[in-house]
C-alpha cells in the first residue's frame, strides 16, 4: 500500500543563519528550516538579529513552508528574565516557529505557546533526559554531536513521540555541550552565554604527573570539523527527523554550499525511498553551481562517532582551515614551485602545508600557470614532496559571491469564464491554490488570444512561482480580447494570495503552553555527586521549575560562583586514544605516571581523569584544586 503524504516521514534539512542575507540564502539553496538568532540570549553573541530582520526571514521562509527557529539558548540571569519574556512574545509575533532554549527557566515564564525546542547546550546524551525534556514541553530534541547512529536508534525507540535533531555538518566542541567551563573559568567568558573563547584550540603541552612533558605545543584539544552526509540515510533510519548545519557564525557562501550540497543527497534519498519520506518543505533549487562541501571552510573532516570511536577525529596540527588537499610539491624553484595533482588553480587561491615543526603555513597564489605556482612570496618550508591543500577557492568562493540558486514553486494555470467576466487559478505543487476576478464586458476577439493570453499570465520572474506547463483555458475555444494590463493585475493578485494561502499552511501553533509535569530528576539526569553546577541554574525561575520537581538543593551555575576543583569539560575525545597511548584500546602504555596535564603557553595545568569504563575524558581544574 502506498503511503499517503501525511504517513510519510518529513525529513528536515535545517541550515544556519548569521544574519537576514545568510537567512534567504539557506532558504534559496533548499533549507526546509532556517535557525537564527536574536539580539541577545543566544549561543553565539557574535550574531545577533533585529526582530524586524528575522520577522521578513519569516514571511520569505513561509511561503515555501520553510520554518524559522530563533535560539534563545543562554543561561539567564535574574535580572535579564523580563527581558527575555518580552523578547520570546516578539518573536511569536514576528511568525517564529520554535525557539531553542538552554534554560529551564524560561518554562516558568509568561510567554505565548511558542514550540520548544531542547537546544544541545541542555545536554542530550540519554533516552531518560529526552523523556524528561518531552514532559515539560519540549516537542523537539537537539542530540549531543557525540552520539553514535546505534545510540540515537536507542532513543527514538525509547522515546518515539518526540523529534529528534542531529548535527550533520560543522565545527565540533570537544566537550558535551552545555557542560563546558572551561571558556569562563579562564577568559571570564562564559560559553553558556554565548561568549566562548575557544579554550580547545589553543595549544598545549601535555605533561605527566612528574612534570615531564610527553608532548610539547600541539592543539591537543582541537577536533575536525564533522561531515555526516554519506550517514544521512542511516540517521533517518535511526529516527532523525531534522538534519542540522552547524554554522551561525559562518559566511553566506558558507551557507550556500553546504545547504546544496545536503539538500542533494537528502533528495536523492527521499526519491528513492519515498513510500516512507517526503520534504518537510516545497519548492526545487535551481543552481548554478556544483555544491563541493571541501571547497568552504573545513578542519578536514570527519564523521565524528557515527560509528563508534575511531582515531582520525582531532585537528592536533591546527585548528585553521586546511580546506581541500590538492597534490604534493613536485619541484621547487626559485620564485615557483610546480604540483602534482589533477587540480586547477587560478591567481588568488590560498594554500597552506604543515611544516615540519608540525604547523600550518599558508600564501596566496600570485600567478598560476597550469600546474606551476608563483607566489606572492615563496613560503620557507616548502620543499619537494610537501603535501598541499587549499583553504581558499578563488574562483569557487567569487561564484558564490552572486545569485548562485533560485527556488520556485511549480503551479498550474487556469483561465476561465465567469458570469461577470474572467477569473485566474494559481494550483501550487502541494495543492494549495488561490484565485484573482475580474469584473468586465467580454469581448469576441477577432484573433486567436490563447497565445497573448499565456505568455502574459506566465511572466512569473521576481516571484516565487514558475509555471508547470500549459496554461488551461476554460471553456477550451477560449478567445476573449482581455487587455495586457488586466492579465497582469489578474496575475499579480493570485500570486499574492497564493503566497499567503502557503504561509497559512504551516504547522498550526499551538493554541496553549504545555504544562510541564515536573517530573523529578532521575538518578539517569544527576549530574555526579558535587558538580551540581552542571545544571546551569542561574535565576530563580529556573530554581523554580527544579524545586517543584522535587530538587531544591541545586548549586548556582559556574558563571555566578566559581567552583574550586570544578570538571570544566566532559569529553568523549581521549587524548591518550588519539596518541596511541590507550592501553585498553592496543596502545602503548609505558613512560609516564599519571595524571596527566594539559599546560597552556601561560603555564595555567589542567588535570585529565580518564573515566576508561564509560570511554570519557574529564578535565579539571587544577589551579584551584
Amino acid at each position: 500500500m502506498t503511503s499517503t503524504r501525511s504517513d510519510k516521514r518529513a525529513l528536515e534539512l535545517l541550515a544556519p543563519a548569521r544574519d537576514l542575507e545568510c537567512g534567504i540564502a539557506a532558504v534559496d539553496h533548499g533549507a526546509d528550516a532556517v535557525y537564527i538568532g536574536a539580539d541577545n540570549f543566544g549561543a553565539r553573541a557574535a550574531a545577533g538579529n533585529s526582530v524586524g530582520d528575522i520577522r521578513e526571514l519569516c514571511a520569505y521562509a513561509h511561503v515555501f513552508g520553510v520554518r524559522v527557529y530563533v535560539t534563545v539558548n543562554t543561561i539567564i540571569y535574574d535580572n535579564e528574565t523580563a527581558e527575555t519574556e518580552r523578547l520570546i512574545t516578539r518573536l511569536y509575533d514576528a511568525g517564529v516557529d520554535a525557539i531553542l532554549v538552554q534554560d529551564m527557566g524560561v518554562l516558568r515564564m509568561d510567554i505565548p505557546p511558542i514550540e520548544l525546542h531542547a537546544s544541545t547546550q541542555t545536554d542530550n546524551r540519554t533516552a531518560a533526559k529526552a523523556a524528561w525534556l518531552a514532559r515539560n514541553g519540549f516537542s523537539r530534541v537537539v542530540l549531543a554531536r557525540e552520539l553514535s547512529v546505534d545510540e540515537i536508534r536507542g532513543i527514538h525507540e525509547a522515546v518515539p513521540t518526540v523529534e529528534l535533531e542531529a548535527f550533520v555538518h560543522g565545527a565540533l566542541c570537544v566537550s558535551y555541550s552545555g557542560v563546558c567551563y572551561a571558556s569562563q573559568c579562564c577568559f571570564r567568558r562564559s560559553a553558556n552565554r554565548g561568549e566562548c573563547a575557544q579554550f580547545c584550540r589553543l595549544k598545549f603541552n601535555l605533561e605527566d604527573a612528574d612534570g615531564r612533558t610527553l608532548v610539547k605545543g600541539r592543539h591537543l584539544l582541537s577536533l575536525k570539523d564533522m561531515c555526516r552526509i554519506d550517514c544521512l540515510e542511516r540517521l533517518a533510519d535511526a529516527g532523525v527527523t531534522s538534519f542540522k548545519i552547524e554554522g551561525r557564525l559562518k559566511d553566506a557562501a558558507y551557507v550556500k554550499n553546504v545547504t546544496a550540497a545536503y539538500r542533494l543527497k537528502l533528495d536523492e534519498i527521499i526519491a528513492r525511498r519515498s513510500g516512507e519520506y517526503r520534504r518537510a518543505s516545497f519548492g526545487r533549487s535551481a543552481y548554478t553551481f556544483t555544491p563541493q562541501l571541501a571547497k568552504t571552510f573545513n578542519r578536514g573532516f570527519t564523521p565524528y562517532f557515527a560509528d563508534g570511536r575511531r582515531g582520525d577525529i582531532a585537528s592536533m596540527a591546527t585548528p585553521k582551515a586546511t580546506g581541500e588537499h590538492v597534490g604534493h610539491v613536485k619541484e621547487v624553484r626559485n620564485g615557483w614551485f610546480t604540483v602534482a595533482g589533477t587540480a586547477a588553480f587560478a591567481n588568488g587561491d590560498g594554500l597552506c602545508f604543515i611544516n615540519n615543526a608540525g604547523d600550518l603555513c599558508g600564501f596566496r597564489v600570485n600567478r598560476a600557470d597550469g600546474n606551476k605556482i608563483f607566489p606572492l612570496k615563496m613560503p620557507a618550508g616548502l620543499g619537494r614532496g610537501t603535501e598541499l591543500y587549499r583553504n581558499l577557492d578563488y574562483a569557487f568562493t567569487k561564484a558564490l559571491e552572486h545569485r548562485s540558486a533560485e527556488r520556485k514553486i511549480g503551479v498550474n494555470i487556469a483561465l476561465e469564464e465567469t458570469a461577470g467576466g474572467f477569473r485566474l487559478t494559481l494550483t501550487a505543487e502541494n495543492g494549495a491554490s488561490a484565485s484573482a476576478e475580474t469584473t468586465c464586458e467580454k469581448q469576441e476577439a477577432l484573433k486567436p488570444q490563447k497565445e497573448n493570453a499565456a505568455r502574459q499570465l506566465c511572466k512569473l520572474g521576481g516571484t516565487p512561482f514558475e509555471s508547470r506547463g500549459d496554461i488551461e483555458f476554460r471553456p477550451t475555444e477560449f478567445n476573449f480580447f482581455i487587455p495586457s494590463s488586466v492579465l497582469a493585475d489578474m496575475r499579480r493578485k493570485a500570486v499574492e494570495s497564493l503566497a499567503d494561502e502557503l504561509r497559512s499552511r504551516l504547522p498550526q501553533r499551538h493554541e496553549q503552553r504545555p504544562t510541564p509535569i515536573n517530573a523529578a530528576i532521575t538518578d539517569a539526569l544527576r549530574y555526579p555527586e558535587g558538580f551540581g553546577y552542571m545544571h546551569n541554574v542561574a535565576n530563580r525561575l529556573a530554581r523554580k521549575f527544579y524545586a517543584d520537581g522535587g530538587q531544591d538543593n541545586i548549586p548556582r551555575a559556574y558563571e555566578l560562583q566559581r567552583v574550586d576543583g570544578a570538571m570544566l569539560m566532559q569529553c568523549r575525545h581521549c587524548i591518550k586514544y588519539s596518541l596511541g597511548m590507550c592501553a585498553k584500546h592496543g596502545g602503548h602504555s609505558g613512560g609516564w605516571r599519571e595524571p596527566l596535564y594539559l599546560r597552556m603557553d601561560d603555564g595555567r595545568r589542567f588535570r585529565l581523569k580518564f573515566d576508561c569504563r564509560n570511554c570519557q575524558m574529564e578535565v579539571f581544574d587544577e589551579q584551584h584544586n
